[in-house]
């Protein structure tokens, strides 16, 4: 039976039931751990869910140009650009704001994603399986992938701060890449943070060498 890919697994049978569990059953929870690990390993480090985490930088990278496009247009004065201003204005609010439930929702789920992984890694020990969910080459690209891009977001950041001039560069658009730089780098934190959690996870978990004694129950 294959899990239906908007919901995730259940968690594992308690121990209490796992005692009564018959070699038939326990090799039925065997092959659910490997089959959910599986998949739980992908939606917390695969390269789905990298790209899902560079998404919502995005948007709120296009609700920060809505809005450094209104200060850039409320610092010429002029009336009319006032009220360009205010439009730009609340674009970039409609924008951030569902971006900021989306990433809220996105963190929520990883909690939970991590948790069931905790709690399958831990019933037995499959060599095979564990070292798929271990997923070096995986931590290796959020690694690589995070520090490029935090050092494009440091770039920029700090580059347009140090390269403005009073009377040639306005104070919104030196705020606006600012924040521009911000966010990249910000997003790059967050990818390595999980990239290393999971490599101390891993460690943690699989690294030991001794393991739980074979069976789903423990015994």
């Amino acid at each position: 039976m294959r899990m239906p890919r908007r919901d995730l697994p259940p968690p594992p049978p308690p121990a209490h039931l796992r005692a009564w569990f018959d070699e038939h059953a326990v090799r039925a929870v065997r092959a659910d751990r490997a089959r959910f690990l599986g998949e739980l390993g992908r939606r917390s480090l695969g390269f789905g869910r990298l790209l899902l985490l560079w998404s919502v930088s995005a948007v709120f990278a296009l609700g920060w140009t809505f809005v450094g496009m209104a200060l850039m247009a409320i610092e010429t004065g002029d009336p009319f650009s006032y009220l360009f201003g205010l439009i730009f204005a609340s674009l970039g609010v409609g924008v951030l704001i569902p971006a900021g439930f989306w990433f809220a929702w996105g963190a929520k789920r990883d909690r939970q994603v991590r948790r069931l992984l905790c709690a399958w890694a831990e019933l037995d020990r499959d060599p095979p399986v564990d070292a798929a969910v271990r997923a070096p080459g995986r931590s290796l690209i959020w690694l690589l992938a995070s520090l490029a891009l935090g050092g494009l977001g440091l770039w920029v950041a700090f580059a347009s701060a140090a390269t403005a001039r009073p009377g040639a560069d306005t104070y919104g658009e030196v705020a606006y890449t600012m924040g521009l730089g911000m966010i990249l780098w910000i997003t790059a934190l967050l990818g390595l943070g999980k990239a290393g959690a999971h490599y101390r996870w891993a460690l943690r978990v699989f690294g030991g060498g001794a393991g739980v004694p074979s069976g789903a129950d423990g015994r």
